[in-house]
């Protein structure tokens, strides 16, 4: 495909600076660019990149300007580039239709218009399928649970019975939803189970990462609000509530009846402690420990997290242990030194 950057930008109701005769015929990332590509810097800490970049055209935010480069002013570049991306190399892979002969489809399931169902899939009973929905090979979905239209359950994926799960949802494989809480009465040494017997509410236009679990409420209901994206490897317990809008990264884990407010960050291997609140549009940094509610609009880190700033002053008075530790070691060795010639001194003088 070929399209002058005149084209591009009218498609991203872009601004062009430079020349828009300029033709494009690829699209790559800054650092990879050649002659004829289009890139995008989304980031003003990168800026060195774009003044190396072979790239004919880059994709910029509006306050941002580059000499000697044809640039294509839009207000988000990542987003500019993800929708010209969609427009240059559309979904290649086909997508399934029909129903396979070794689907296996449960009394009294419901399947909507055009439902897709690869080798294996499982529909148990009172199951219900909304429309142009796809179920990959070996998803289980469980009796009663009802999904919404035009989702994407990639293989393998398992979900459980009495689920709710909305429209435009994305679940990766591996992922389970609705797996018993974690939860256990201790008597004596023995641990005995407490029955999980509540449900999963999944929004629509969530988005679930390869191997996420999502455990069912012990009573009432496990909540991910809608437009929510979570990535690999995420636990998320029994009865914790996340807003809309969220992003939760690999390997973070959020304990048991947590409430998440929207437009949260959790960053990689994040552990948030049960029963504590998230406020609205808060950032929790990579690895951080949570161990008490974190109030909105606040970025925290560290273990036990603390405000960023402050985690990060901790952080390099640990980093400077070791120069401090020689130090004390010196002056320890001074002091003694210090005492030893004054006790000889008083000593010198009783004898006087």
């Amino acid at each position: 495909m070929k399209k002058t950057v005149k084209e591009i930008s009218r498609l991203l109701n872009g601004e062009v600076v430079g020349d828009e005769k300029t033709v494009i015929t690829g699209i790559c990332g800054i650092k990879e660019a050649q002659e004829g590509d289009l890139t995008f810097l989304a980031n003003s800490r990168y800026i060195s990149l774009a003044a190396t970049t072979k790239a004919s055209c880059i994709l910029v935010s509006k306050d941002t300007n580059i000499p000697s480069k044809t640039l294509i002013k839009t207000d988000n570049p990542s987003l500019a580039f993800a929708n010209i991306l969609s427009v240059w190399a559309p979904d290649s892979v086909k997508k399934p239709t029909g129903i396979h002969p070794t689907a296996v489809i449960g009394k009294n399931a419901k399947l909507g218009k055009d439902v897709a169902m690869q080798p294996y899939a499982v529909v148990e009973d009172g199951a219900v399928i909304g429309d142009n929905t796809i179920l990959y090979s070996h998803v289980f979905v469980g009796a009663n649970t009802k999904i919404g239209d035009n989702c994407v359950i990639y293989p393998n994926v398992v979900i459980r019975e009495g689920l709710q799960i909305g429209n435009n949802v994305i679940i990766h494989s591996g992922a389970v939803i609705g797996s018993d809480g974690f939860g256990y009465a201790s008597i004596k040494g023995i641990h005995h189970k407490i029955p999980q017997i509540g449900n999963v509410i999944i929004e629509d236009n969530v988005e679930i990462g390869a191997n996420v679990a999502i455990d069912r409420a012990r009573f009432g209901k496990t909540v991910i609000g809608k437009g929510t994206k979570i990535d690999n490897l995420v636990h998320i317990a029994h009865n914790v509530e996340i807003g809309e809008n969220c992003i939760i990264i690999a390997q973070a884990g959020i304990s048991g009846s947590t409430k998440v407010g929207n437009a949260v960050t959790i960053a990689g291997q994040a552990g948030i402690v049960g029963h504590v609140t998230i406020g609205e549009n808060a950032i929790i940094g990579g690895g951080a420990g949570v161990t008490k509610s974190v109030p909105p609009n606040t970025f925290v880190s560290g273990y036990p997290a603390k405000p960023h700033h402050t985690a990060k002053r901790i952080n390099a008075c640990i980093q400077r242990l070791p120069i401090l530790f020689k130090l004390v070691s010196t002056l320890e060795k001074k002091i003694g030194q210090m005492e030893n010639k004054n006790g000889s001194s008083a000593d010198n003088r009783k004898r006087d």
